[in-house]
Order: structure tokens, then sequence, then C-alpha cells
């Protein structure tokens, strides 16, 4: 395999401490290092080491514990293909610093900060920042009470989003964690004009070749930057990558001041490497196999995504659920610090209701009449007041038959169904595949159009005239086009 060279803006870090002393690599256990010091102070923990190859090029890796006076165990941050036992060690001075600022904005990074999409390298005088770093203090951070506006109509009415919130979507495997993602990317770059910084986190490398060719067609990838630590790499790498993306992303806010949306995919990959991590350490699992330290480290990289007075970082998270399990630890861990929960439902995809966001289950602390306004908040528990009594219905609808149930029963089934119609709605990511332009809908017209159904004017409408539309003026165009087109 062949090892590419310590980049520049890394090489400063490992080299902080001066020339190469006697440090050498007792053991090598995979992606675990055993390091001796030989006399020289410890670094601390989290500090940064490079270790020399044979063939040229340094292999970077972080402190994890200090075995005893003279030695200490560190995590590789890259491939330690190549490495041999007694290699020489250059001592960090601190933490990884990675690259942040103008110059990495429309760049694919690795989570070292070095360029992987074939450009040229970074300009020489480009700042770098800590990847740990403390949280702002509260009396520094601000409420995020302003409506993020995604355009997607199920979200801005039941799970609205704030502007230094946290959002995440929960789901398993094939759902549309990452098509959601990739929309509100376009929301973000259409509608805010901001900056934006997209972590992925155990990523195929086919999901970052597309990510990376769908944003420089759409021209939303000089206001984006990409951090990217693929399936294959080490699991210090994927473990790292999201603090990568915080420290590019506090860039902007605190030293630009500007607003930033920040997209994980997938956080629960994130949780998996510190597992794997733990258990090499030797660390004694806990829950369902989950490293002890899972509270923590899910804790650190939320904490710092925060408001401050002068800007916001806004997080959305895709986070996959192991087997739709919604008990698992990682997804209770991950879902105790985010705002709003988006939950979205293999049974509504497999009716094709997109996007499979569920009702029922998504919630936000932030569908509050002080925030949204009594209109708002009415019409979003109407709605959800009409889709679970349908749910109620299902059973007795499978075994007896629609025409089995009451007057209102029956009223409430018919509206609930176009309800859910109306909530689907086409995305600009999916053009190329559907050939159905995508739509981006005020809540406003939202709101209209809910009321409208709630209120039986689309009673005697059929249903597939709401399905995988904008607003309800396109449903009502649809109405009597389809009305034209059966009379004689």
């Amino acid at each position: 395999m062949e090892t590419r060279p310590l980049p520049p803006q890394t090489a400063r870090t490992a080299q902080a401490a001066g020339p190469p002393g006697s440090a050498r690599v007792r053991a090598i256990r995979g992606a675990v290092l055993d390091i001796d010091c030989a006399g020289q102070p410890l670094p601390a923990l989290c500090d940064v080491l490079a270790v020399a190859l044979d063939g040229g090029g340094e292999v970077l890796a972080e402190v994890q514990a200090h075995l005893d006076r003279g030695s200490v165990r560190a995590i590789a941050l890259q491939s330690t293909s190549g490495m041999r036992r007694g290699a020489a060690v250059r001592l960090g001075g601190g933490p990884l610093r990675v690259p942040v600022g103008q110059a990495v904005l429309g760049r694919l990074l690795d989570v070292t900060g070095t360029p992987r999409d074939g450009g040229p390298a970074l300009p020489a005088g480009t700042p770098l920042r800590p990847l740990h770093r403390a949280a702002p203090p509260l009396a520094a951070q601000a409420p995020g009470t302003e409506i993020f506006r995604t355009g997607v109509k199920i979200l801005d009415l039941l799970t609205p989003i704030a502007q230094g919130g946290k959002a995440a979507m929960f789901g398993g495997a094939g759902v549309g964690k990452t098509v959601l993602v990739m929309e509100l990317i376009h929301a973000m770059a259409e509608r805010y004009q901001g900056i934006s910084v997209f972590a992925g986190v155990g990523e195929r490398s086919r999901e970052g070749h597309e990510m990376l060719l769908d944003m420089r067609g759409s021209g939303v990838l000089g206001r984006t930057v990409l951090v990217y630590g693929q399936m294959n790499e080490p699991p210090g790498a994927r473990w790292r990558v999201p603090l990568t993306a915080v420290a590019a992303a506090e860039f902007f806010r605190d030293e630009r001041r500007q607003d930033v949306l920040l997209l994980m995919d997938n956080v629960f990959r994130f949780v998996q490497a510190g597992a794997e991590v733990s258990g090499l350490l030797g660390r004694l699992p806990s829950r369902v196999g989950y490293q002890p330290t899972l509270a923590s480290e899910v804790a650190a990289l939320h904490e710092r995504i925060t408001a401050t007075r002068d800007a916001a970082i806004t997080a959305i998270e895709a986070v996959y659920v192991p087997a739709d399990d919604f008990t698992d630890p990682a997804v209770t861990a991950i879902g105790s610090h985010v705002d709003s929960m988006i939950v979205l439902s293999r049974a509504m995809a497999a009716e094709g209701m997109y996007p499979a966001v569920d009702p029922i289950a998504s919630s936000s602390v932030l569908l509050d009449p002080l925030l949204l306004g009594d209109d708002h908040v009415a019409t979003a528990n109407a709605v959800r007041q009409a889709i679970e009594h349908y749910r109620e219905l299902q059973d007795v609808i499978a075994l007896l038959g629609v025409e089995e149930l009451g007057a209102q029963d029956r009223r409430v089934v018919a509206r609930a169904r176009r309800l859910q119609r109306f909530l689907t709605q086409p995305f600009t990511v999916t053009e190329n595949f559907t050939g159905v332009a995508g739509r981006s809908v005020a809540v406003a017209d939202t709101l209209a159009g809910c009321r409208a159904i709630l209120d039986g004017e689309c009673d005697d409408w059929q249903e597939q005239s709401l399905y995988m539309i904008g607003t309800l003026d396109e449903a009502r165009e649809r109405e009597q086009q389809a009305r034209q087109g059966g009379t004689p």
C-alpha cells in the first residue's frame, strides 16, 4: 500500500517538539501502538505523535493512555501498513491541528486536514486549529430561537429546527437519511447563502464520489467543506473525523461570525469507531458491548455545537438505528442531546411516502406557540391527531374493511390518508433519478394546505392528486386535469 507523505500543515504539528529524539515504537497491534519515550517527558493524553516509516513518510497517532513512567499507548489515525517495531517516533507539541478557513471551502479533506480531492495543496498560510477544544462557556452561548426553514413540508410543520440547535434523523438502513441530508445542504445554500460543513463518518467511497459530483454540479461546493473518514480507514480516523469538521465549523462561527450548517452522516459510525478503539485499548465493554465512555464521548462532541451571540452552528445528523431498535444505547445517548428528533419509518418508505418521516414518533422542543404561534402548533397537533387516529383503526380496516367504520371514522381516515400524501415531496437531489423537479415549500403554504385538508376542502379529491407535490395549488391543478381527462 502506498504511504502518502505527511502534509506540510500536519508536519508542523508533529515537529513542534523539535527533531526526532530517542522515542521508539515498542509494540504494534493493528492500530494500537505502544511507544517507549526513553526518558523524555510523557506527552499528554490526546497529543499527536508521528511515527517514521522505512520507505519515507510518517503515520500520525494520538495518545490514549499512559502505561507507566516511560511509555504511552496511542491509536493510529492512519494505516500502520509498513510500520515496524523500533521505528523512530517524534513526540508532538499538543493535539492535532487541522487547516480551517477560506482555503478549505470547496475541498475534500481527511481527518488530518489533507486534501483528498486531487486538487492543489493548501496554501502555506492556512490557519490551523486544534482538534480538541473546550465548548464555549455557558455565559457566551445564546439559545437558538430563530427557526431554520428547510422548505421540506413535514419537517417545517412537525419537527422545526432552530438555528444554533441540533436535529437528528434516526432510521435504519435504506430509509432515506442521506438523501434528506443532501436536500438540507441545498436548502442551506439556496435560502441562507451560508457555510456548510459535511462530515462523512465511515462513508463508502461511492457515497463520497456521488456527493462531490452532485455538489460540483449544483454549484454549492464553493461554500462547503467536506471532511471524510472512509469505511476502510482505521477506527481512530473514523473516530476523530467529526472533531475535524467541528473545528472547521467553529472557525467560521468564532472568527468570521458566520452561521454554519454542520451535517454529519453517520453519527452512529462515530460511536461504532469509539467502541472499536475502546476494545483495542482493552477497556471492558458496557451495555450491549458499547464503550464505557459512550456518554462522555457523545457529550464532548455535541456540547461544542452551539450558538454564540454572534453566530451559530446548526447541526443536522443522520443516525443509523441498528436493527430498527430505538432503545439501543447509542441511539438514546445521541437523542438526549438534540432538540429535534426526526424518525424515519421503514413502513412509510415501503409505501412510497418520501420523505419517510414518521409524524407520530418525530418530535421537537421548538413546537411551541411562543416560538411558532398558536396557528402553527394547532395545525401540527391536528395533523398528528388525525394520522394517529387512522393508525389506531388500521387493524380494523385490515380485518373488516373501511366500509364497516362509522361515518366520522371514515371521514378521519380519508383526511389522514390525504394528509400523508400531501406531506410527501419531490427533492432536488433526486431529480436525476425520478425525473420530477424538486419542490421547496414555504411554511405558510404548508399550513394552508394542511388546514384545507383538515377542513374537508379536499374530501372529494383523488388521493393521487396530493402525492409528491409542493403546494395545494399544484394538487388542485392535478385534480382539475384528472376530472377533465375523465369527462367524455
